[in-house]
């Protein structure tokens, strides 16, 4: 299983703390692709995708329209095998 997190250098330039986790891209329980996007991130004004780390089967934790901070849990990934 691996962590697909939100990074914390997303919040680079941004003023606020927080964002939002505008939508998913995948649905839960989705065969995704290393480097797919799973999900998008609002920062302020800005649109931010978020990458798979891995390929894999995709468990959502998040919900669209939550509150995220730096580090955030948004899913989880079971590793595809060799």
């Amino acid at each position: 299983m691996l962590d697909v997190r939100i990074a914390d250098d997303l919040w680079a330039t941004s003023l606020l703390p927080e964002g939002r986790l505008e939508r998913w891209r995948v649905e839960d329980g989705q065969l995704v692709r290393l480097g797919e996007v799973l999900a998008e991130v609002r920062l302020e004004d800005a649109l931010h995708d978020i990458l798979s780390p891995a390929a894999g089967r995709a468990r959502r934790v998040a919900r669209a329209g939550d509150v995220v901070e730096p580090g955030a849990l948004l899913a989880r990934l079971e590793v595809a095998e060799a």
